[in-house]
């Protein structure tokens, strides 16, 4: 008996289906059996069926005779399921990978519930991912709970896709789906309100595609009105179950919204239908009112007429169109009184004794920015130092760190009179820059992907940047910080503009090159990794041709046991996003559920990475700029490149990093785990790529960068030579290089 089984409900949907079935069968945990469903489909997919079921004996093909729509297909395939699980999957949705292994862990872990309930992810045709708002309920706590605990648990989405059922709980109960559509409404809450023990799993499972038309929600027309008839057959349950009838009041509201949602989406209810769906809905809403029900201020308008809802949705209209335009001229009017204010300003003397700091678009004092602060503070004093801070950054600024908001008038004020201005992003607002004024530009690290003026034959890679804006911005430039002479040579073929280069190092990487042995046990402390742990630091860098960047590139849980068979219990892999992917729904698909769990670390809200850096044994990384600052440390660095021709072609590279490497690379999952497994990702080989990686990408680190930016550009001493670097020292966990001949497994 499997302990999941998958039913599949399938209706032209053969350019998707394939992609859906290897979803399920190649997730790392494989104790599941597929029950696809042709629900009588006409374009082929049940051929595409019949061939997976020839060769993959976990998958299960029912024919039906005729169509009977995916509610009725999936009753079909129900009675086929042994699992001790259920799940549904629409045929053009993908479980992610670990779905499956989180799902079993979370189930072992609260007991075999009768209903888990998890998180997805609608994936829109035009490329977007978007986490579902209401997530933040489904971490809210570890145990099970009822509805009757939980009310607020009856708002989650009314889909069947995001839940797995106990199979015998489904069974005890009879449940099935009733013809019809937005079938799920009538399966939903029958389901929560009889389950005797729910739990929730933090994680996205479920890709759900959002195809341009195909579907319910991408279709005009009366199908739509089905939704009523669901909700009489929610209320007819409710009604026969006499220690049920106290949820009728949330249903009704339940109703209000869904019908009010549907008929305020324009490619839904036809326009000469939309009166009449707003009759029956609010026809509903006024038969299932009961003594006690409080009325709900939006839900008011289902209790006039069809006139005095037309009347109120023209009239929301017109104020959201005179608000946008109203913001627009409060902008407008903004930009002019502070340019203004800026002119003003503009006419007093620059102060020799004021620099401003920026960066990554003004998240707090970090990076290369950062170190130069410090370095200032300690060797130029009479400096005044001041942070550009974003308003929702402030809270984290550390005590008595000075700071401006962009758009301010105090910024703008300090604007037109700073001297120094010192960033790796550019400056907010129309910045003019004044005769004088030293413009200091640190860049994020070594340039390994296109940037710049090289993006403008990467249109995947050009979205959403103005490269003609961002090279105006780089006009202000005075001098350009290099850690080597590649570098050098990028920025200015990226940038041709006025600047100057300085071979001074990357200040960001002094704190490395400085490393001692215990640099990072306090990290260690903070993070929580126990004691003689060897740590490895996973971090990927975001994707030019996703939507959103993220790309989930394997299963962390399976990458953590493997890790753990080959290096002993005593690992700990801690998980370091990009911060673009910091709020966006990338978290969801792994690192915070597993974090909640001990699994792995989750430190992509860390806001120093040079301190995971310290606190790790070995790095892991496909394309990150990361390397090169790593590789200051002297530790093992293991380059992931599976997507490597399709990373190159969207955003383009530099360098041929699987050629040129800083370590052993992977061209998959398994070449991967096998060089763990091996003892190869520490050899001798491992050493030589890295010291010559190290001497030609970190030739001008040598612990002294933020003082020699310090010295040179603000007190005006002559800038010295660069010594070579020095070697760092290494951890324990990098410190043996067992030999090995072994040749990489076949790839999969």
């Amino acid at each position: 008996m499997p302990r999941f089984s998958v039913v599949v409900p399938v209706f032209e949907v053969r350019a998707y289906v394939r992609e859906c079935l290897d979803s399920v069968l190649e997730q790392s945990y494989g104790d599941v059996e597929v029950i696809a469903v042709d629900d009588c489909s006409p374009d082929g997919s049940g051929e595409v069926l019949d061939a997976y079921a020839a060769r993959e004996p976990r998958v299960r093909v029912l024919h039906l005779p005729a169509n009977v729509g995916p509610g009725r297909a999936r009753n079909a395939g129900l009675p086929y399921a042994t699992g001790d699980f259920v799940l549904f999957l629409d045929g053009d949705d993908t479980l992610v990978p670990g779905a499956l292994r989180a799902l079993a862990d979370r189930l072992a872990e609260a007991g075999d519930p009768d209903v888990l309930v998890f998180d997805h992810a609608r994936t829109y045709w035009w490329g977007e991912t978007r986490r579902d708002a209401r997530a933040h309920l489904l971490g809210a706590g570890e145990g099970t709970f009822t509805v009757a605990e939980r009310p607020e648990f009856l708002g989650l989405p009314r889909v069947v896709w995001n839940k797995a059922y106990r199979r015998e709980f489904l069974e005890a109960h009879g449940f099935r789906f009733p013809p019809g559509h937005y079938e799920d409404t009538p399966w939903t809450f029958p389901v929560l309100l009889g389950a005797g023990r729910i739990a929730t799993l933090d994680r996205i499972c479920v890709s759900c595609r959002q195809r341009p038309r195909g579907t319910l929600l991408s279709t005009i027309g009366r199908g739509h009105f089905d939704v009523h008839d669901q909700y009489e057959r929610v209320f007819a349950h409710l009604n026969s179950r006499p220690e049920l009838t106290r949820w009728r009041g949330r249903v009704r509201e339940a109703m209000a919204d869904h019908c009010l949602e549907i008929l305020a989406a324009p490619d839904r209810v036809p326009s000469g239908d939309r009166a009449e769906f707003f009759r029956r809905a609010a026809g509903l809403y006024r038969k299932h009112r009961s003594g006690d029900d409080s009325p709900v201020p939006a839900h008011q308008v289902l209790e006039g007429g069809w006139a005095a809802y037309r009347a109120r949705r023209c009239a929301a209209r017109a104020r959201n169109a005179l608000g946008v335009r109203g913001a627009r001229l409060r902008a407008v009017g903004t930009e002019w009184i502070g340019r203004g204010w800026s002119l003003a300003h503009e006419r007093l003397p620059l102060d020799p004794h004021l620099a401003l700091y920026s960066a990554f678009s003004h998240r707090g004092v970090l990076g290369d920015p950062a170190a130069v602060y410090q370095a200032a503070r300690e060797f130029a004093p009479h400096i005044r130092g001041v942070w550009v801070v974003r308003p929702e950054r402030v809270p984290a600024l550390p005590p008595g760190v000075e700071y401006v908001t962009p758009g301010s008038a105090e910024y703008r004020r300090l604007a037109a009179r700073a001297t120094y201005f010192v960033g790796n992003a550019d400056w907010p607002g129309a910045l003019t820059k004044r005769p004088g004024s030293v413009h200091v530009h640190t860049h994020q690290g070594t340039p390994l992907k296109f940037m710049g003026a090289d993006l403008l034959h990467k249109p995947g890679a050009r979205l959403g940047v103005d490269v003609p804006g961002v090279l105006r911005g780089a006009d202000r430039w005075d001098h350009s910080l290099v850690a080597n002479r590649h570098s050098e040579l990028v920025w200015s073929r990226a940038y041709p503009c006025g600047f100057t280069s300085l071979r001074t190092g990357s200040p960001r990487n002094d704190v490395l090159v400085n490393a001692g042995p215990e640099s990072g046990a306090a990290v260690r402390e903070r993070l929580g990794v126990p004691a003689g742990h060897t740590v490895v630091l996973y971090a990927p860098t975001p994707r030019d041709h996703r939507r959103g960047g993220h790309a989930e590139r394997f299963d962390l849980a399976r990458f953590a046991a493997d890790l753990r068979r080959s290096l002993g219990e005593a690992l700990t892999l801690v998980v370091r996003l990009h911060p673009a992917l910091a709020d966006g729904p990338a978290r969801g698909f792994g690192p915070s559920e597993l974090h909640r769990r001990g699994v792995v670390v989750d430190a992509t809200e860390e806001p120093h990475v040079e301190e995971l850096m310290l606190a790790s044994d070995v790095l892991v990384t496909d394309y990150s700029a990361l390397m090169v600052d790593y590789a200051n440390l002297d530790r093992p660095i293991v380059v992931h490149a599976d997507d490597l021709d399709a990373f190159t072609a969207s955003r383009g590279m530099y360098l041929d990093i699987t050629t040129d490497p800083p370590g052993h690379v992977s061209r998959s999952y398994r070449e991967l785990a096998w060089l763990f497994d091996s003892g190869q990702w520490r050899d001798r080989e491992s050493a030589r790529l890295r010291a010559g990686f190290r001497e030609r990408y970190c030739e001008f680190d040598d612990g002294r960068a933020s003082e020699r930016v310090v010295r040179t550009l603000m007190l005006g001493e002559a800038a010295g030579a660069v010594p070579a670097p020095r070697p760092a020292p290494s951890p324990a966990a990098a410190n043996a290089f067992p030999s090995s001949s072994a040749a990489f497994p076949s790839s999969s």
